[in-house]
């Protein structure tokens, strides 16, 4: 369960510690209380690792009179390889077996292949197809399948995954899904891992003609049914993560306006309920802002094809990529709060800063396994101390970072069990931030620091990724070994203690609470008014000072570390 006391507003309603919301141990070799549906879940099982899904065909009718929801995925991807086979019921290997995911209580009614309905077997949550077609590596196959049901409601979206059927505050209805960790499958049947994506995909979502739905990419078509429904058609010019798939259906007003960003005009489309329409007008101003600071920072949008769009949901917010989902009630900080305690949080839309810096770090960047999901929010979270630098100045962002500090909880690991679909704690955001902070600080060259950013964002624009990638890369580009410092924070709970002492004009200093082997620099007051780097060791160091009295020692506070003073 979360931990609501110290702070209990923010841990109520953030979408940041959702990974708290279980139980864990500090083990991370312990995979004895995982489950066999976890390692279905979470992994690249024999019955995923043959093919590579290419494209999406989603075909959705939602019936909120009875909460239920019926259509297809056509399912279209790559043989990469030899396929397990299945039993054919009497003892002899049959054709392919393919894993396909769809949560319960929904249910598949059939599984249809080159007009031929196949068979296939549920094991929990995943369904296993059992292929009859020839499966020649290399070649581009097709699997339809159909199915029902009522999906499972979120209750705290977006904490928990689900679809939400509300209405809003004039009785209209209004219908989203939010299902980032709880994983598409829970409305969509497909291959429900983070580390394959379809390089395109379509969305056709079907609702009563009353409502707008707003999904992800452009909108091609609206269809006008007899029986009163309209089918919006979008289409996903990109590679997409599956978690990022959404359904916004509501009684909503449109605007627009143009971004002239780095590759050319961007579309900006905003969906909002009438009512907050001139709200939206003034507060969505901000999009052009962090747009200009983003594309600084990180390089160009990653989905100029798809456009950029903000929908007003009935939940605080989500990623949703080209079709972020707004839930702020229209007003600076984080549902008027400032998470970092400094005051620099209520000049800006959380919501709006945050979910949009996914756009790059999320979305075009993904990570493979649920359990890197630091690569994810580690950097959004920073992104919210660049936009804060980019409207206010270095030192304001530096201030905004550091206060973040309060909320880290060092509950357990940054990192999660991998191939179990697991995250590991909500320290990734404001923990990770502050490592990314150090970092800057330890490179101490800002234009090499963005050009770091860009090359991250060009290197690995609309992939999927590991987290030793990215480590990888930030030392190797960096040219500075990081690796104990990624160690350090991301999969221990131990904060650094730096230790010292002074005797006369030396200074005599150590690390301590640490792994084996940490060696991050450290800025310290070598003499007034100046920060010098220092290498501290597990054992004792020294080197000389030149201040005019001890009390004008410091350490950078841009170092997320604890100090000591004393032998």
């Amino acid at each position: 369960m979360r931990k609501m006391m110290l702070f209990a507003l923010i841990f109520l309603v953030t979408k940041e510690l959702t990974a708290q919301k279980k139980s864990h141990n500090l083990f991370p070799h312990d995979t004895t209380r995982f489950t066999h549906a976890d390692t279905l879940r979470g992994s690249i099982t024999p019955a995923r690792a043959w093919w590579d899904v290419t494209f999406y065909d989603l075909h959705v009718k939602i019936s909120p009179a009875d909460s239920s929801i019926s259509g297809y995925n056509a399912i279209t991807y790559l043989v990469k390889g030899k396929a397990p086979a299945h039993a054919d019921g009497y003892g002899r290997a049959g054709g392919a077996e393919m894993q396909i995911d769809l949560m319960t209580p929904l249910v598949v009614d059939s599984m249809v292949q080159e007009g031929r309905h196949l068979r296939y077997r549920r094991d929990g949550n995943a369904f296993f197809a059992r292929l009859t077609a020839p499966q020649a590596t290399g070649s581009r196959q097709k699997i339809t399948v159909y199915y029902h049901g009522k999906p499972r409601v979120a209750k705290h979206p977006p904490w928990d995954g689900g679809f939400i059927w509300t209405r809003d505050s004039l009785g209209n209805l209004w219908i989203a899904t939010a299902c980032q960790g709880a994983g598409a499958s829970i409305w969509w049947p497909n291959k429900d891992t983070q580390a394959d994506e379809p390089d395109s995909q379509r969305i056709a979502i079907t609702v009563a003609d009353t409502l707008v739905d707003v999904s992800n990419g452009r909108l091609r078509k609206r269809t006008l049914h007899p029986d009163g429904t309209m089918t919006y058609e979008w289409f996903v010019d990109n590679p997409i993560n599956n978690y990022d798939v959404a359904v916004n259906a509501g009684k909503y007003v449109h605007f627009s306006d143009i971004y002239p960003g780095e590759q050319g005009p961007l579309t900006l489309d905003y969906y909002v309920l009438p009512y907050h329409l001139r709200q939206a007008e003034r507060q969505f101003q901000q999009a052009k802002s962090m747009l200009k600071c983003f594309e600084y920072w990180f390089g160009p949008y990653p989905w100029y094809k798809d456009g950029y769009k903000l929908v007003e949901a009935p939940h605080l917010g989500m990623e949703h990529q080209s079709c972020v989902a707004y839930g702020n009630h229209f007003e600076n900080g984080y549902l008027g709060h400032d998470l970092s305690h400094t005051g620099w949080g209520l000049k800006w839309d959380f919501i709006i800063v945050h979910e949009s810096a996914h756009e790059w770090f999320g979305n075009s960047i993904t990570t493979k396994d649920l359990a890197d999901m630091w690569v994810h929010e580690s950097f959004a979270n920073y992104a919210e101390s660049l936009y804060t630098e980019c409207l206010f100045g270095k030192k304001a962002g530096e201030a905004y970072c550091i206060g973040t500090r309060q909320n880290v909880q060092n509950d357990k690991p940054i990192v999660g069990h991998y191939g179990v679909n697991e995250e590991g704690s909500g320290d990734m955001y404001y923990k990770g931030g502050n490592m990314l902070l150090a970092i800057r600080e330890i490179i101490g060259n800002d234009q090499k620091f963005r050009a770091l950013l860009h090359g991250l964002t060009r290197t690995f624009r609309h992939q999927t990724v590991t987290g030793k990638q990215i480590e990888d890369y930030i030392s190797t580009k960096s040219g500075i070994d990081f690796s104990k410092v990624f160690q350090q924070y991301l999969t221990t709970t131990q904060i650094p203690e730096f230790n010292y002492y002074i005797r006369g004009n030396r200074l005599h200093y150590r690390w301590q609470n640490v792994i084996p082997g940490f060696n991050m620099p450290l800025d310290v007051t070598l003499s007034a008014g100046k920060f010098s780097l220092i290498h501290p060791a597990t054992s004792w160091q020294t080197t000389s000072l030149r201040l005019d009295a001890n009390k004008q020692f410091k350490v950078d506070q841009n170092f997320y570390v604890t100090v000591h003073e004393g032998k």
